[in-house]
This record gives structure tokens, sequence and C-alpha cells, in this order.
């Protein structure tokens, strides 16, 4: 596979740096590296999403004709490994990653031409409507009711574990709008207000003391039809088709910074008098996480091979969201072994932005407990790593 970089990719990566280099303030940098969890803070988030809309480069994987940026797939390697590197915030994949690209596979032009510029800009912050108590990995089993009711639809029930609920002002949403038959063939899929009367958002707060995700109830919440996306009971359809871009997602370049980092903690880091990077036992732990990673970068590269040639991320977008949540698990894992003691250190007001308080122990630490503790979620969300390998069994290896 030949992944060498031409003049041209060279001097878009010289610019890329570039801007890097003079948009990436301390507080940008600092709101990146104190967020313990999946997903970046909304302050922090949003702000970089407004800096990037500015430049015209908040939409690496769009198509032009949609607000996107027009880059090849060189270019958008470069600009995740570079801003991987360069410790910039993650902007939220709910709106760009996800439903934006669903948006363009299959929403209508009046859906497109409304929504589209409102996700680009920011405007909109969307989350996600899917999981419910007792609908998790089984996502065809969902109960929430969708009544039609003249010129809408009327919903009853709930979902749960919802990210960013609680700032999102948008929400794509699946619902049962007909409970007959086979259970994929009666989910509906609809767009929503979150400040539609009768939405009810109550926080769940992680183990780690983190605010990320929610549970939202549904009380005679109505929804214009014109919010549906597909036809009626084919909702199931459109699910699928997002969900490879949410598993599809990469990262790669990430675990590899993530890597480094725990590196040069391990380094750090005296054991039997010399530095734990340097014990056998540790030291191989590291050497087969980075062999790993290399195996996640090239299964990526896979996939931006397909999408050069308009296909979708397709079942190995199963694989990857499998390797990659468990080597985000896996690199937590190591870097609390590595930190000892200094990892049960609990001061949040020191990882805040702008803050000056001294860590106690090295600063790597007051992060790393809690995003251990959020990332045991990394091989829930997005479908159980259960079912990616069920997946994978059917439709890759034809099992």
């Amino acid at each position: 596979m030949d992944i060498s970089f031409s003049a041209e990719h060279e001097a878009f990566r010289d610019e890329v740096l570039e801007f890097l280099e003079r948009a990436l303030d301390d507080d940008l940098r600092d709101g990146a590296r104190f967020c313990p969890g999946i997903f970046q803070d909304y302050d922090t988030n949003i702000r970089w999403h407004r800096i990037l809309a500015k430049r015209g480069w908040i939409a690496p994987s769009w198509p032009k004709q949609y607000g996107g940026t027009g880059w090849d797939l060189l270019q958008r390697y470069i600009w995740s490994t570079e801003t991987s590197l360069a410790g910039a915030p993650r902007v939220a994949p709910m709106g760009l990653a996800m439903c934006g690209p669903m948006l363009i596979g299959h929403g209508t032009d009046e859906q497109k031409s409304f929504y589209l510029p409102r996700i680009l800009s920011g405007e909109d912050y969307w989350c996600q409507g899917y999981s419910e108590p007792g609908s998790g990995s089984d996502l065809a089993s969902l109960r929430l009711r969708a009544d039609c009711d003249g010129e809408d639809y009327v919903l009853n029930g709930t979902k749960i574990w919802t990210t960013h609920a609680h700032v999102a002002n948008r929400m794509f949403c699946l619902v049962r709008t007909n409970f007959d038959g086979k259970p994929q063939q009666g989910i509906t899929f609809l767009l929503l207000d979150m400040d539609s009367p009768g939405i009810t958002v109550e926080p769940i707060i992680f183990a780690s003391g983190e605010h990320d995700v929610n549970q939202v109830f549904f009380d005679n919440v109505r929804v214009p039809r014109t919010n549906r996306v597909g036809e009626e009971h084919q909702g199931w359809t459109v699910a699928k088709y997002l969900l490879e871009f949410e598993r599809g997602g990469g990262g790669s370049a990430g675990m590899q910074v993530g890597l480094r980092r725990l590196r040069e903690l391990a380094r750090q880091t005296p054991s039997n008098g010399e530095p734990l990077e340097l014990q056998p036992a540790f030291k191989r732990k590291l050497d087969e996480a980075g062999v790993r990673i290399e195996a996640i970068q090239y299964t990526e590269f896979r996939i931006m091979a397909a999408l050069s040639q308009g296909g979708n991320p397709g079942p190995e977008s199963s694989i990857l969201k499998n390797l990659g949540s468990e080597m985000g698990q896996r690199l937590n894992e190591l870097a609390v072994e590595a930190l000892g003691y200094y990892a049960d250190v609990y001061q949040p007001e020191a990882r805040t932005v702008g803050s000056n308080l001294q860590s106690v122990g090295p600063e790597q630490g007051l992060v790393t407990f809690s995003a251990y503790f959020n990332m045991r979620a990394s091989s829930i969300a997005g479908g159980t790593n259960e079912v990616q390998k069920n997946i994978v069994a059917k439709r890759v290896l034809g099992l």
C-alpha cells in the first residue's frame, strides 16, 4: 500500500501546521488535554467548531457541494493526524460525522438545504436518540412510540445514555411506528427540536463524576411528519447507514498520540531504580500496543480506499470500531498502571481551563482515572463489541 505524500500534499501539510499554530491557544489546548471523556466538553467544542467553520475546514469528509472541504483522502488523513499531534480539541461527531452524512445520503432537498448549513455553522448541536432502557444492544426492540395525528407524530416513551442531550438543540431519533411484523420493519427515523413541549432531560452522572449522558423522556411530544427521513417504517435502513459512519470514523492518529504520551510517562516514572519504560514486562505491553495501533491504521486505509471509490465504510467499520474501542481502553489501563497511586488523585479543579493549581503528581494523572472509567463505555456505545463481532462474522467472513 503506497501512502507516500506528493509535493502538493506536503504543501498542504505545511498549510495545516501554519493554521494550527495560529488558531490554537492555551485554552483550546487545555480543554482538549483535560478532557476525560469520549466527547469534548461543549464550550471548548463549540469554540473550536466556529473557528474551523470560519476557515471552511469544519467538514473534511463532506462533498464540496454541501459545504465540505473537497479534500481528497490523503488531505483528510493529514488533517486528522496533524490536529491530533497538535493537541486540538475534538469536534462533536453527532452532527458532522453522523447526521450530516446521513442527510446527504437519505434526506430530502428541503432537509439538506435547512439542516446542513446549520450543522456546519454550529447553530444546530445534535444528540442521538437510539438506546432505550432494555433496548441497547438489541436496538430493533426499541419501544418509543410515535402515533400519527394529522400532520404530526406524537411521541411517548424514553431514550437513555443520550450524550450531550442537556446542551443539544436537535436530536435524530428512532421511533416505533408499527408494532406488528419484524421489529426492524416498524421503525421510523425522525429529526426533532429539543425544546419541543413534553421533552424532559434528566442527567446521568458517571462514576468519575462527569456529566456526558442523560435520559430523555417524551410525553406527547409532537414532531412534524416533514421531519421524517426516509419512508415510514423504513428507518432501520437509514439507521444502519448512519451507524457505518459512527463506527468508521477512525482515530489511529489520536491513539498514536496517546501511546507517545504513555511512553513519555513511562520514561519519567522510576521503577526498581530505572525508568518504567525499560522494564521488560511494561516495555512489551507498550510495543504490543504500538503494533495494534499500526494494524488499526491500515484498517482505516482500507476504509478510506472504499470511500475514495464512492463506497460506504461498509461492515469493515465494525472491525475498526472493535479495535479502536479496545485500544482506547488498553491505553487507559496502561496509563493507570504507569501512574500507580498517583492515578487515584482527584483534582477536578486543577484540570479546569485557565486553572493554575499545581497537580499532585504527574499532570497526566489529572484525567487518567476519569478517562479510565469513561472509556469503559466505548465498547458499548455505537453498538457493543459483541454485536460488531456478529456483523463481521456474517457480512465480512460469510459465516
